[in-house]
Order: C-alpha cells, then structure tokens, then sequence
C-alpha cells in the first residue's frame, strides 16, 4: 500500500491532468483534420470525375461503368468507360436494345440514356455493330426523312453523305418509309427505309467516359 500511494497522488496532481488533457486535445484535433482532409478529398473527386466526364450522371440507367485502363484515345485520362452492358468500340458506346418500339420511342429511350440512336460514320464501325446484332432482326438507327422529301438527316447533325451511307442495293425505296433500320440480306447487312411506326429493336450510341 506504501508504494501505491506516490501514483495515486501523481494522477490526481494538476500536472498530471495537464498531460492527460494535452494528449487528449492533440488525439482530438487529428481526428479533426483526417475528418477534414476526407471531406476535400471526397469533394476534389467529385468535382474532377465530373468535369471529366464532361458532366456525365450515373442515373438508374447506368448504375455502374465498365472501365478499361490504359491506350485511352484521349492522353490525358487513365481510364475509357461505358456504362455497364454497353459494347465499347474506338470512341463511343453502344447499347444494343431487346425492346421493340417505333422510332420516336426508340430515339426517346436513347435520349433518356443521355444517348441517341445510332450514327455510322465509318463501315468499320459497321462492321463492329452487325457482328453483335442477330440476323434475323432489323434495328432502328437514328437517320430519317422527317418531311419524305428524301432529305435524310442523322439524329446527331452529321452531315448525311448518301456515297458514304451503306444503304441495301435499291434503298432508299419509298417517300413514305422514312426511318432508316439497319438489317441483314443474305448475310449482308445494310440500311433499309421503313416506316417509322413499326415496332423494331434499336441501337443507342454514346460517346465514351473518360476518367
């Protein structure tokens, strides 16, 4: 009991609690700044994902992004993303729909995935597209004649070049189909006018998420 009693009055000296406060305080204070420095770290990430996506959301159309790291067409960024279950190819994205609409739903759907429908501007990016389509089914893509005067114009203002447009031999054929659908005959695929009413599958396009 002799050799308890000089701790005993040790703890219960000011000095003693000086210390005890001291280390509480500093314990405090760095709990403090690791709250802090998360709250900017978190607050610079969302900032930088969201300027590098050029504003892209995840919506509950795409709740999660499929990314691949490395040979990014743009140099600057790590990663090139699509949302998940979209086919990636050189700059953009593709959804491939299992949904039969008629072409404005078509285009609405797309535009709801902050998509459009399908632009072809290379027969490369063709080629990629048809070799995950089913033959046996046509899709919409997002070139028309909205006043049937065989104007065709594609969804995102690119400039329409009939030369360049892999049409079926012989389409465009009727002023009053004015939607183009994409579609195969004897296993080669092409563009078709249809009318825009029937209910076929689509193809929405997306550029590529870079991070």
């Amino acid at each position: 009991m002799g050799q308890e009693e000089p701790q005993n009055k040790l703890e219960g000296s000011p000095h003693f609690q000086l210390i005890f406060w001291a280390i509480a305080i500093v314990f405090i204070s760095l709990l403090g700044a690791c709250f802090i420095a998360s709250c900017l770290v978190t607050h610079y990430y969302f900032l930088h994902c969201k300027r590098s996506t050029g504003g892209f959301q995840l919506t509950e159309h795409h709740k999660e992004l499929t990314c691949i790291r490395g040979k990014s067409e743009r140099k600057e960024k790590d990663w090139s993303c699509c949302p998940k279950d979209w086919k990636s190819f050189s700059l953009n994205c593709y959804f491939i729909s299992t949904k039969d609409e008629n072409w404005n739903e078509s285009e609405k759907n797309c535009s709801g995935m902050q998509a459009h429908l399908l632009v072809i501007n290379t027969k490369a990016e063709q080629e990629f597209i048809t070799g995950n389509l089913e033959q046996n089914r046509a899709y919409f893509v997002g070139l028309s004649d909205p006043e049937g005067t065989r104007h065709w114009q594609w969804v995102d203002q690119t400039p329409y070049n009939r030369s360049a447009t892999l049409w079926h031999q012989g389409e465009p054929s009727h002023p009053d189909e004015r939607c183009a659908s994409l579609n195969a005959r004897q296993q080669r695929w092409g563009l078709n006018d249809i009318p825009c009413d029937l209910p076929l599958r689509s193809i929405c396009e997306m550029m590529k998420i870079y991070l």
